[in-house]
């Protein structure tokens, strides 16, 4: 199997996902309650035509299918950075504490600073997920400072329950969970421009910045002692890693909320086609992790038309199937 896939050349690899993203995002912005055709999406990207559906295209649906590409390629980015750092196959912003603690971080933030802009609301999001992160990393640590994937998985449901708990006592008791609950049911309804002025720069610059250091993760992916024997500055690498992946995670929780799994499957699925380099991993990660949110959301609003489906259940049905299957291969699956 090994043989077969390394016979294809990355740039067709590159070539088939690409022209798999263009059209996952055409039927995204085609399909929904709304009539289109693909004249009006035409007119909506390339002019500025105020006809009714290509208005409805360029103000309501376009914004947020690129919401849906940023999350998508930023969950799936951090996913595979923290399962090469912690060399745990488990690894998930969702299911490792950052989305918890940013949703807790949401509602603490609504109570106590009510009327707080789309930036600020990412700030509080990055010091929640940076919270939960760290307790997870600090529980799941064995006595020698080294990170156990059983612990850090147990650490990560236990984490995760209690900022949650945590968030909806807060909610309950000042009023605010409807508030909350319109960004953490995980969905894109009601992406705004500014919202994406706000808050894609920073996701984008997230990403890059871990493109960049894609080779040390690949290095660190292998183990600590090789690292090291590398030349790797440990501690500077792993907290430069830390970093980028709560601003992507809590950035993306600013954004629509709550979203398990993707940084799960995404990695995973990855390595099917392109191996163990984290160099390749990364940047296939962020266009596959982008093309999966665009099917999540279409196959949301098309499922029941006239009803949405909220896409982070759509995600949720097949994450868990995934995660599973995941621990029945002992975290190879298809690696």
């Amino acid at each position: 199997m090994n043989n077969k896939r390394n016979r294809v050349p990355i740039t067709y690899k590159w070539m088939g996902f690409v022209l798999l993203f263009i059209l996952c995002f055409i039927l995204s912005m085609l399909f929904g309650a709304a009539n289109t055709s693909f004249h009006d999406l035409w007119l909506a990207v390339t002019s500025t035509s105020k006809e009714e559906n290509a208005l409805l295209l360029r103000e309501i649906r376009l914004p947020r299918e690129l919401a849906a590409i940023l999350i998508g390629a930023a969950f799936a980015v951090s996913g595979a950075i923290m399962q090469g750092v912690t060399r745990n196959p488990l690894a998930d912003p969702g299911l490792l504490g950052l989305t918890s603690g940013a949703n807790m971080a949401l509602a603490v933030a609504f109570v106590f600073f009510p009327g707080l802009n789309n930036f600020a609301i990412m700030i509080a999001c990055f010091f929640g997920a940076a919270v939960g992160a760290a307790l997870v990393l600090l529980l799941g640590s064995t006595r020698g400072g080294r990170l156990s994937p059983i612990r850090i998985i147990l650490a990560g449901a236990a984490v995760s329950g209690f900022l949650y708990a945590i968030s909806d006592a807060v909610s309950l008791t000042f009023k605010i969970s409807k508030d909350v609950s319109m960004w953490t049911a995980g969905g894109l309804i009601g992406t705004t421009w500014p919202q994406l002025q706000t808050i894609a720069p920073v996701i984008i610059v997230g990403i890059i910045a871990a493109l960049i250091l894609s080779n040390q993760v690949g290095i660190l992916s292998l183990s600590d002692d090789v690292a090291i024997g590398l030349g790797q500055k440990l501690v500077v690498i792993k907290a430069i890693l830390f970093i980028i992946v709560v601003v992507l995670t809590g950035a993306s929780v600013a954004l629509v909320g709550n979203m398990a799994f993707v940084g799960l499957m995404i990695p995973h699925i990855v390595r099917r086609f392109v191996g163990s380099d984290y160099r390749h991993i990364l940047a296939f990660s962020a266009l596959v992790g982008g093309t999966f949110m665009l099917l999540a959301d279409t196959l949301g609003r098309t499922i029941h038309a006239h009803h949405e489906t909220p896409v982070a259940a759509i995600v949720a049905m097949l994450g868990l199937p995934f995660f599973l299957f995941v621990v029945s291969k002992g975290g190879k699956t298809f690696s």
